[in-house]
């Protein structure tokens, strides 16, 4: 008994009123998934393949397709499977899928001027550089048109050639023959890869190529309040364009070094400052230093360890607004000092015995233990006799 064949709709995975954008994107992903070459020697990936093409051979030809809806599989009954669309060609659609699965170009080549690739280079830059912006100064070796042969890459007197391979097209059309029927791939030329042109005798400067790398500085600007990984794009100094096209642009990634004191939290800036115990108890002033300079701030009377304060508009410029600006917070920590004189230490004792604080709670417990284990000692020689 011959097996049922799925429903072609089902197959694909969508639904009736699909249009032909939805077939193809259904079973382009199948065709990846399933195809053969990628699953050597899996008979069950070999089947779903099978099917899936099957079913788009029938359900992207708008004739079929409408003898499908009115009749289902009974309109094909004598055809036997494949048979009607063996030559049915895929290479529009396989253009893409072949050259993800085979390593072969696309199906259509860009024969315009095409933008050149960009480039990618790193700088350094201080905590305070970042803050408030700076130019610097980079080296970097750039591609060039060459001057001998004006970028063509043809010795003086010569001139590129069509190619002989793919007519000038810059693509190659290669036919495969699948179990499901013959596919036409089509890909980029090989001898000219794409260019259409083929030199014969090659500019000595350049050997061929068009450019010769030149040794180049260049200043770049970076932006206040710009952060660490950040790139700053400099227009147009990539590498060069193809056939008339402008050059890539260059991407300057930002590198901050770490500062001693300060740490950036998006705009704003984070940083801990030592205080007197005599400051925090009675008050008083105390110098900051911000990216901007020295600050005074005036301490509260009986401030505690950990007190976090701010500081309006000491922070980092936003990228947007320069005048814009994060806030500077600061974190008053209480130096304990820890290495006093005899008179120093005197000095404290009274101070804690005018407080009535910690040394005369310390005394009491003292006495209370003192106390509990005199009793303790009464007892066990009571037990004794």
């Amino acid at each position: 008994m011959a097996e049922q064949k799925r429903d072609y709709y089902e197959v694909l995975g969508v639904g009736k009123t699909a249009d032909d954008a939805e077939l193809k994107k259904a079973y382009r992903g199948l065709a990846k998934k399933y195809h053969p070459d990628v699953n050597p020697g899996d008979e069950k990936a070999e089947k779903m393949f099978k099917e899936a093409s099957e079913a788009y051979a029938i359900l992207s030809d708008a004739e079929k397709r409408q003898q499908y809806d009115q009749f289902g599989h009974a309109a094909f009954a004598n055809g036997g499977g494949f048979s009607g669309f063996e030559n049915f060609d895929f290479g529009d659609l396989f253009g893409d899928l072949f050259g993800d699965i085979f390593g072969g170009g696309r199906r259509r080549g860009n024969t315009g001027p095409m933008k050149g690739a960009n480039l990618r280079t790193s700088i350094r830059i201080t905590f305070d550089e970042a803050v408030f912006g700076v130019d610097k100064d980079i080296e970097l070796t750039l591609k060039d048109e060459c001057g001998t042969c004006k970028g063509s890459g043809a010795k003086p007197g010569t001139s590129p050639e069509t190619c002989g391979k793919c007519g000038g097209k810059g693509q190659v059309v290669y036919t495969q023959q699948s179990f499901f029927g013959t596919v036409r791939n089509v890909q980029t030329c090989p001898d000219c890869r794409g260019s259409g042109k083929v030199i014969k005798d090659r500019c000595l400067d350049c050997s061929g190529s068009g450019y010769v790398a030149n040794r180049k500085t260049i200043q770049v600007s970076i932006p206040a309040g710009i952060d660490s990984g950040q790139s700053v794009r400099i227009r147009e100094k990539g590498e060069p364009g193809s056939k008339g096209g402008p050059r890539g642009d260059l991407l300057v990634e930002v590198i901050i070094s770490r500062h001693p004191h300060f740490q950036r939290q998006g705009f704003d800036i984070h940083s801990t400052v030592p205080i007197s115990f005599a400051i925090a108890a009675l008050g008083g002033e105390i110098v900051i230093d911000t990216v901007d300079g020295k600050v005074i701030y005036e301490v509260k009377a009986g401030t505690q360890t950990e007190t976090k304060v701010r500081l309006r508009g000491k922070g980092v410029p936003t990228l947007s607004r320069r005048d814009i600006r994060g806030d500077h917070y600061i974190t008053l920590v209480i130096k304990t000092p820890e290495k006093l004189s005899q008179e120093a230490r005197d000095l404290l004792v009274n101070f804690d015995q005018l407080t009535g604080d910690s040394l005369k709670a310390a005394a009491n417990v003292t006495a209370e233990r003192s106390e509990s284990k005199s009793g303790v000692k009464n007892n066990k020689k009571k037990k004794r006799w």
